[in-house]
């Protein structure tokens, strides 16, 4: 079992939780120690006088520039309340109206990157059927509704005749 269990104080200090070493080391030897070991240690070692005094002084210094604030928040009537709670309301909703701009250009600037990416890569397609292919594959924009059939007469021949072009006489590039 480990040397620096926390463990729980019975001195009758009201029930609360305090961590000591339960292994006593030397400072000589503490000294020796790596300094992650030697901080592991410190950590359940009550803290030096002036460490402590430090905290009890800020925390005093919290607690009177609390009641300071306090005492200088003048009484206000329900009726401003009311305006204060609405002009909250109102920036509340301003705030909220700019995260949903903010978003909806992020996604517009997205889905701009992605169909520049996917139409670089079908314009980089060596042979015409496989550029069809991939563009029938891979729209560069998301359909959101299924339009159906979205060739008109002349899209759909072309298509075709790319299609049964067996020898590749229509769609192999020359360089």
């Amino acid at each position: 079992m480990p040397s620096s269990l926390p463990a729980i104080d019975n001195d009758g200090g009201g029930g609360k939780f305090h961590a000591y070493n339960r292994r006593k080391i030397p400072a000589s030897d503490l000294k020796k120690l790596a300094p992650q070991q030697r901080s592991r240690y410190l950590a359940y070692e009550p803290p030096p006088k002036e460490v402590a005094e430090a905290q009890l002084n800020t925390m005093r210094r919290l607690r009177d520039q609390k009641k300071m604030t306090v005492k200088r928040m003048p009484v206000t009537s329900g009726e401003e309340e009311l305006e204060r709670d609405k002009h909250a309301r109102l920036i509340g909703q301003l705030k909220a109206a700019e995260a949903r701009n903010r978003l909806r250009i992020m996604r517009l600037r997205y889905q701009a990157n992605r169909a520049q990416e996917i139409g670089h890569l079908i314009a980089c397609q060596p042979v015409a059927l496989k550029a069809v292919r991939l563009q029938a594959l891979l729209p560069p924009y998301p359909d959101v509704k299924d339009k159906g059939d979205q060739l008109d007469k002349v899209d759909r021949t072309r298509v075709e005749s790319l299609i049964e072009d067996t020898s590749g006489l229509l769609t192999n590039r020359a360089y």
